[in-house]
């Protein structure tokens, strides 16, 4: 056991300094290249901190390991829009200005909806199909032009830097192959911990992986917040949740996640996340701004949610 709790740890520190030279790098080369900065806010940095999901959950469905795949995606959109977020704003209260995120959020909430409903009984390549579909549709709505949106300003000042393209393509592989090494040790670590353990798969993918995998957004959530960046905070963990219902999720059922008995963790845990996210929507709504007292609601939402996933 000490073996897989070792790699889990290894894992998850080189899954959390990767992904972010990973997302720093691509950003810099999308910077030096002249790509919108709303096209670097929303898909590289918002999508681009989501990749330890992606890798995750593609090589446990792989593996033949369907609720580590799954557990992965519920996991963490609830990691995401509780803990994250909640201490985001605990750190500074968000105003959203950004006319991006606010038509992101009911996709989002509706992404996430459409993979719960596709996750029963599994994922097949049909419904991996339709879910990829959706992102691209998706995708298309989020980025239409819109130059004065701030979303894109704070994405390239949270990546600004001295910028030379050679040493950031070679930032960008090397964090791309640090994260796909941290996704295998984080994966064989929690699969060897489950088994010697006793406990479920659903449930640690749910917990101890989703939220190694939700470590890029979190460090990226505390940086924007500290520079008083509530667009990007809330543009980064919004778009996180819609890659992961809809990319995450088709990219698992294409590669072959197959059949799912785990009713709590396609019933429970997915709606679960579902309702918060429309909590979130609904608090974004009210005078345009999250307080600390919502996001402490969205702590403890997310803290009374964990003992109902031990029946994962």
């Amino acid at each position: 056991m000490a073996a897989s709790v070792a790699a889990l740890i290894i894992g998850v520190m080189l899954l959390a300094w990767a992904s972010d030279q990973f997302v720093v790098g691509a950003a810099r080369i999308a910077v030096l290249r002249r790509v919108a900065p709303l096209v670097i806010g929303v898909v590289i940095v918002g999508f681009g901190t989501s990749t330890p999901e992606l890798l995750v959950s593609a090589l446990a469905a792989a593996r033949g390991e369907p609720e580590i795949a799954v557990g992965n995606i519920v996991g963490s959109n609830l990691v995401n829009l509780g803990l994250i977020l909640g201490i985001g704003v605990l750190i500074l209260p968000l105003a959203v200005d950004s006319q991006t995120v606010r038509r992101e959020a009911p996709l989002t909430v509706g992404a996430m909806a459409l993979f719960a409903v596709m996750v029963q009984g599994g994922i097949n390549w049909v419904e991996g199909v339709l879910l990829v579909s959706a992102m691209v549709a998706a995708l298309t709505v989020v980025v239409r032009r819109r130059p004065q949106d701030p979303l894109g300003a704070e994405a390239v000042e949270l990546v600004g830097g001295d910028l030379h393209l050679r040493f950031e393509v070679a930032r960008t592989v090397l964090g791309l192959l640090g994260t796909l090494g941290g996704a295998q040790l984080l994966l064989w670590g929690a699969v060897d911990l489950a088994d010697r353990a006793g406990l479920g798969e659903g449930f640690v993918g749910a917990t101890l992986v989703a939220v190694g995998t939700s470590l890029p957004e979190l460090v990226t959530v505390v940086q924007s917040a500290r520079r008083g960046e509530g667009d990007l905070v809330l543009g980064n963990l919004l778009g996180s949740n819609l890659f992961n219902a809809l990319t995450v999720g088709g990219v698992a059922g294409l590669v072959g996640a197959g059949a799912l008995d785990a009713p709590a963790l396609t019933g429970f845990a997915a709606v679960a996340a579902v309702v918060q996210a429309g909590l979130v929507m609904l608090m974004m709504r009210t005078g345009r701004r999250i307080s600390r007292r919502e996001a402490a609601v969205l702590v403890v939402t997310y803290a009374v949610a964990i003992p109902f996933l031990g029946a994962v």
